[in-house]
């Protein structure tokens, strides 16, 4: 458990690595072009990234607030991914300008502008899966067992002493 304790600032920063190396190698590598939805899942990976390096560096050490930024970060990316899922799923709808399709414009140009707006890859749209699920539901599962894992780590470490 102390080893665990001790390393689990670290952990949190290798599994944001992962995830966002993970990404964008589906995205370079193997041309799997994100979706806007897509993108704004990312963001909370980035942000742990930053604070880690700012903590670890600037402040030489990794205290309470690391952990409770990492704590807002996931439930922000969380946010996201879920609703991603449910547009994915078809449970919900997606931005306007994410999920396709055309609404009726009124006017020829309005209707160029609509389909010149138009995103590349729509939000409704699973583009590539593991093990049967998409990439958002991995997304999920994984930062859920983060934010459990952090919680825990937080309950232990501060509400303990």
């Amino acid at each position: 458990m102390i080893y665990f304790i001790r390393y689990w600032s670290v952990t949190i920063f290798i599994l944001s690595i992962i995830a966002i190396s993970t990404a964008l190698i589906a995205e370079f590598i193997f041309n799997f072009l994100p979706c806007k939805m897509c993108v704004q899942q990312r963001y909370p990976y980035y942000f742990i990234i930053i604070i880690f390096i700012f903590f670890y560096f600037f402040d030489n050490k990794i205290n309470l607030w690391f952990n409770i930024l990492t704590e807002l970060a996931i439930v922000y990316g969380l946010f996201y991914s879920i609703w991603h899922v449910g547009i994915e799923q078809q449970f919900i709808q997606g931005p306007t300008n994410c999920s396709g399709g055309v609404n009726k414009a009124s006017t020829v140009e309005g209707l160029k502008e609509e389909i010149l707006n138009q995103t590349i890859v729509n939000c409704n749209e699973i583009s590539w899966t593991m093990l049967g699920l998409s990439a958002a539901t991995v997304n999920t599962v994984f930062l859920i067992f983060i934010l459990l894992l952090n919680t825990i780590f937080i309950i232990k470490v501060y509400y303990e002493k």
